[in-house]
């Protein structure tokens, strides 16, 4: 995990150093691992111990505002973090991904956004910030943490890490 840590500190100040890169970032995951098939439920113990890893990982990101959809699965995820950070998640539909990304392009230059979402939802999250490549996330795939950090011209940078 530190050596995933210590890329991820790189590549961001990298781009905060850089003169012409935009200073937002905007951190992308799904949900962690589901207790069951139900259609709304609770983290399972690993689950669980990924959203502590979330939280140890992002506590000194500068966060300012975490997105969870309306699935208890997501803002189990991102509670540890928010409970850290002293934040209350935003709610947002999980089927409106265009007003989803609406509300994150409307944040400020200096905002750093969480968004915990599901594997259908983060490649189009990604899409709609501009990221034109290809994302897939299977169906038993939870531990993706993508870092996109938009350019003022152009595609944004996109960073994908295993946490």
């Amino acid at each position: 995990m530190k050596r995933i840590f210590s890329m991820l500190v790189l590549v961001l100040l990298a781009h905060a150093l850089s003169p012409a890169a935009a200073a937002q970032q905007v951190y992308v995951v799904r949900h962690g691992e589901k207790l069951d098939d139900s259609k709304d439920p609770v983290l399972s113990p690993a689950g669980e111990a990924r959203a502590g890893r979330l939280a140890q990982m992002l506590a000194a990101s500068g966060v300012k505002t975490i997105y969870v959809t309306q699935y208890r699965r997501t803002a189990l995820l991102a509670a540890p973090l928010a409970r850290t950070l002293d934040i209350t998640p935003d709610i947002m539909p999980a089927g409106d991904t265009a007003a989803l990304v609406k509300k994150i392009k409307s944040h400020g230059p200096d905002d750093i956004v969480l968004v915990v979402g599901h594997s259908n939802t983060v490649p189009e999250v990604l899409k709609g910030l501009g990221y034109a490549g290809d994302i897939r996330i299977e169906e038993t795939d939870f531990d993706n943490l993508f870092v996109l950090v938009p350019k003022p011209a152009g595609a944004p940078a996109l960073v994908r890490l295993k946490y």
